[in-house]
């Protein structure tokens, strides 16, 4: 096979010196361009050739990966490595190839540069690519924030030449936003041995560390004079393609196109209102779940519009339009019996020879069609024309879909007189929101996040509270009962003393934690398998702060460790008596599709919260007009029959009921307090820095990750017999605490707390009366039995006890017992 170099490197001279991939990935073109005569055409970058979707994205994604390697944290299976890290690609060339880097970085928020202008949208930066065409870019990110983090900078081009722009890049931002690292990531690493050192020596003069990351590595060897033979060379080649075009175009003009030709016809997409068309305002992680979930459809639509017997298929992409088309033709290629292929029209001049032995067999040339700033010009789309296409599909954003666009001689004119059918899809151009609108109210605050709030990883969960750690909310047991009995308090208006464990009761939980890993590994498994069975394929876990929160980490760690997967994850207040914080909800809503929330705990005693967050959902939706939210709660453990969607309905001991906030990262239950918590803000709580000695929430984590390899096949077989059985709740657990309340005189079904998490709560936090123990409950209660010794509570051993155990609070010796509505029941 002809290398796609030969016919330059044999009339130039230039050659190709390097890795043995080197001529795979490149070919040889000549510019019309006075500062550089030679052009490396990437055979796998989806902008001049055309080339299988899913090679283009695979080789960027790998990239992305091999970033996440080298930011790795701790190494680990669960490895922070590009935790804090934004990823910039470079217009026009690496937009979609930066977005593909960002996705195998996997947390990493994506911004490109953008040769456009955006009315209302202020610069945050800019630089000069000095051997371009085109030279100037901007950076118009909607959240200024997003370049002003400490993280690593992740910067990628197509290729590494030179240096100059990537540089140039650093140093402008640097100055604005400095930070200590940058990572450097191109499909090629060009550089001649005159530049090798420089990089390593622009490090040291900023101070920072500069990585570089290529596929593959190699140098050009051009010899004397090659810039003006290579302009001789496209002047004697240049008037013979502009005849052809010419020739094609009055052909057209003159409507002697053949009736074979010239069929164009819109397909609408469907695309997710408010979501960006790519990066050039900025692309977080949470854009591309979005994406993910939207893209089926999408690709179902354009499948319907391709003739059934097309054979071979073009997605054509839009100059930095890159990463929409991308993915789109990624996803087609999955659904249609066709070959499909995928490129970009560009800005980028260059010479078509009609030779084996050359990158660019042909060209079409087209007026721009997107009203750019820097004037009317050409535009060309490569390798299209003589290549065979059936159909092409052309995509823009709808800033190009003009009447330039349409008119004859315009792209879709030019692309008719060389496939019989082209489709039209336009993605809606994103316009950032205008940053200060009076009558809106104020945007919600992200999400908190670790080491600064909690000491979990910032990966693994967004706090939807706000921090309260430097307000004093606590007080004694005793003493805040009795101040919520006196005053009619609500129990969410004040925070128990944190129950400090003795040495002889960590002992335990480390013992409670060995015993029974793996036995929540498998029950975390089976939760999150049927939850990606059942309800999304792509879901956002929100926890119910904080019992729930180490089980959604949990899960999250399971669908990443299973399946590969990055699912987000977020933690938000429920107050029993005043319902789930309203402005997280308002959040989530805005950044997904509520139908893929789905609502995580620890375990369910009688159902209570179960029942609360239904009535509150109910409520939001009549409130604000939101629907979808789906208000039942996934759990790690249902002993009492409340849900659909569990890992098991065993009541038994899951460590981390054992403890409050050193399980939790850190973090107090949650606060609700008028005079701290306004309309606008989220439900509050505090993170303890001051326990990091005592905290075991990351050791909790990894004991159980630890455990996932040995319980996969148990996992499985359970999963799909759970799958397949009836899971309906019978709330026996319910009728359980009814009778309970009953017979032992307390007639408050909220003062019976069943199970052996709500028990172990009622002796941390509250004044018990008596403990009921099942007749036979071995190790599971070691921890309960030391707590009531301490606590001077008696334990009652009951046959016939439908949990493991009950604990229970009677107003006559607690006070400031709560009840359904969350204030104080008087005795």
């Amino acid at each position: 096979m002809v290398w796609s170099g030969t016919w330059v490197a044999e009339r130039l001279g230039v050659e190709l010196v390097g890795d043995e991939r080197l001529t795979d990935l490149l070919g040889l073109a000549l510019r019309r361009n006075p500062k550089r005569a030679h052009l490396l055409v990437s055979n796998v970058l989806g902008k001049h050739v055309p080339q299988s979707p899913a090679v283009v994205y695979g080789h960027g994604f790998a990239l992305g990966r091999r970033v996440r390697e080298l930011l790795g944290g701790d190494g680990g299976r669960y490895g922070s490595g590009g935790r804090g890290a934004v990823v910039l690609g470079y217009a026009e060339t690496a937009t979609g190839l930066g977005h593909a880097v960002a996705d195998g970085l996997g947390l990493a928020p994506y911004l490109h540069s953008t040769r456009r202008p955006v009315e209302g949208v202020a610069p945050a930066g800019g630089f000069e690519e000095s051997h371009s065409h085109a030279t100037s870019h901007l950076l118009l990110p909607e959240d200024p924030a997003l370049l002003a983090g400490d993280g690593p900078l992740v910067l990628v081009d197509d290729e590494f030449s030179t240096g100059n722009t990537v540089m140039n890049t650093i140093r402008d931002l640097h100055e604005r936003y400095p930070r200590d690292r940058y990572v450097v990531v191109a499909l090629v690493d060009m550089r001649s041995a005159a530049d090798l050192g420089r990089l390593e020596g622009f490090a040291r003069e900023i101070g920072a560390r500069v990585d570089l990351v290529a596929a593959v590595s190699g140098t050009v060897r051009l010899p004397e004079g090659v810039l003006e033979k290579g302009q001789a060379l496209v002047a004697e080649h240049e008037s013979a393609v502009r005849r052809t075009e010419s020739d094609s175009a009055s052909g057209e003009a003159s409507g002697h196109r053949s009736d074979e030709f010239g069929r164009i016809a819109r397909v609408s997409l469907g695309w997710p209102g408010g979501l960006p068309d790519g990066g050039r305002h900025g692309f977080t992680p949470e854009h591309r779940v979005r994406l993910e979930r939207a893209l089926p459809t999408m690709a179902a639509r354009l499948a319907e519009a391709i003739p059934g017997a097309a054979r071979r298929v073009l997605v054509l992409g839009f100059e930095e339009l890159m990463y929409a088309p991308l993915r789109l033709a990624r996803e087609l290629e999955q659904v249609v019996p066709a070959e499909v292929r995928f490129s970009t029209t560009t800005r980028s001049p260059v010479l078509a020879v009609d030779d084996p032995g050359y990158a660019i067999r042909s060209r079409i040339a087209f007026p721009a069609h997107d009203d750019p700033a820097d004037g009317p010009g050409e535009r060309y789309a490569y390798n299209v024309a003589g290549a065979g296409f059936d159909a092409v599909v052309a995509v823009v954003d709808s800033v190009a879909d003009t009447p330039a666009l349409h008119a004859p001689g315009g792209l879709l004119d030019r692309l008719a007189d060389h496939t019989p059918h082209v489709l039209l899809a336009v993605v809606p151009s994103h316009v950032p929101a205008p940053r200060h609108v009076p009558e809106r109210p104020a945007m919600l605050p992200e999400p908190l996040r670790g080491p600064a709030f909690s000491s979990y990883a910032p990966d693994e969960v967004g706090w939807l509270l706000q921090d309260l750690s430097d307000v004093t909310l606590e007080a004694p047991t005793e003493e805040r009962e009795e101040a919520i009995q006196s005053g009619g308090a609500h129990y969410a208006e004040s925070l128990p003393v944190e129950y400090q464990p003795s040495e002889q009761y960590q002992e335990l939980f480390q013992a409670a934690l060995e015993t029974s890993a793996a036995r929540i590994a498998q029950a975390v498994g089976v939760v999150t398998e049927t939850i990606l069975a059942e309800r999304s394929p792509r879901p956002v876990l929100v926890s119910l702060a904080r019992a729930g929160t180490p089980v959604g980490v949990l899960m999250r760690r399971w669908a990443r460790y299973r399946h590969g997967i990055d699912v987000q994850h977020y933690a938000v207040s429920i107050v029993r008596g005043r319902g789930i914080d309203a402005n997280a909800l308002r959040y989530l809503a805005d950044r997904y599709d509520p139908a893929d929330i789905v609502f995580v705990d620890g375990w369910t005693g009688k159902g209570a919260i179960t029942r609360e967050l239904a009535e509150a959902i109910r409520e939001f939706e009549e409130s604000d007009g939101i629907t979808g939210f789906d208000p039942e709660i996934a759990v790690l453990a249902d002993p009492g029959s409340c849900v659909r969607t569990f890992g098991t309905r065993e009541d038994f001991l899951i460590p981390s009921a054992c403890l409050n906030s050193t399980v939790s990262g850190l973090i107090s239950r949650t606060v609700l307090r008028a005079d701290l918590v306004g309309p606008h803000d989220y439900h509050g709580a505090k993170f303890y820095r001051e326990l990091a000695g005592a905290d075991v929430s990351v050791a909790f984590l990894d004991t159980v990750s630890a455990c996932f390899t040995e319980v996969e096949d148990a996992v499985d077989a359970l999963t799909k017999e759970l799958l397949s059985g009836d899971r309906a709740p019978t709330w026996e657990g319910w009728a359980a605490v009814e009778r309970i309340s009953e017979e032992y005189g307390i007639h408050d079904v909220n003062l019976v707390k069943p199970g052996v998490g709500e028990t172990t709560r009622v002796l941390l936090r509250r004044v018990p009366w008596k403990i009921l123990a099942r007749s036979g409950a071995g190790a599971d209660l070691d921890h309960v039995r030391l707590l009531a010794g301490q606590r001077g509570v008696p334990v009652e051993l009951v046959d016939e006890l439908p949990y493991t155990c009950v604990g229970l609070i009677h107003p006559k010796y607690t006070r400031g017992a709560t009840g359904a509505d969350g204030k104080a029941v008087t005795a």
